[in-house]
């Protein structure tokens, strides 16, 4: 929903992180770019079968393109937009938040999904969103129980796992 109170809308820019001008604009687009493509390759390695059969990598792909697609949009029209904002403490936090992710992705085929999947929602909640430690942990366990449920018992998914 839209700012209509003007006085809201002034604290609201106020609070805003300064712009980052054109250059990180166009340098983020690149990276996003750069993600597409490798993960268009990635997953071109997989197999993309056919329509009536689609291989692994199929879904992937298409995702991948239209990520490139969408980046490279972005790098032509980047230099005119706005909305790129400079590092800030909250750059860190998105940071830590993406340490996170690839740390459960190491720790997945090691120890499976359960306790780095656990971890990683109770540190997201509590850290990145500061939540109480009796919600981060709640929410945690209920969180993962809900995905082993899903992916392992009711789809079969074939998950590393403990259990």
């Amino acid at each position: 929903m839209p700012i209509t109170d003007p006085l809201e809308e002034e604290v609201a820019e106020e609070t805003r992180p300064p712009h980052a001008g054109p250059v990180p604009q166009v340098v983020a687009a690149l990276v996003a770019l750069a993600v597409g493509v490798a993960g268009a390759i990635g997953s071109f390695g997989l197999g993309l079968g056919e329509l009536t059969h689609p291989g692994p990598g199929l879904w992937p792909f298409a995702i991948s393109i239209v990520i490139a697609v969408l980046s490279l949009t972005l790098v032509v029209t980047g230099r005119g937009l706005q909305d790129a904002e400079r590092f800030s403490k909250a750059t860190l936090l998105t940071a830590a938040g993406l340490v996170t992710l690839i740390l459960l992705a190491a720790l997945l085929p090691l120890i499976g999904f359960e306790i780095p999947s656990l971890l990683l929602v109770c540190v997201w909640l509590r850290w990145l969103g500061k939540e109480s430690w009796r919600s981060s942990i709640v929410i945690s366990i209920v969180t993962v129980a809900a995905f082993y449920l899903l992916f392992v018992l009711l789809l079969q998914v074939p998950l590393p796992r403990l259990i």
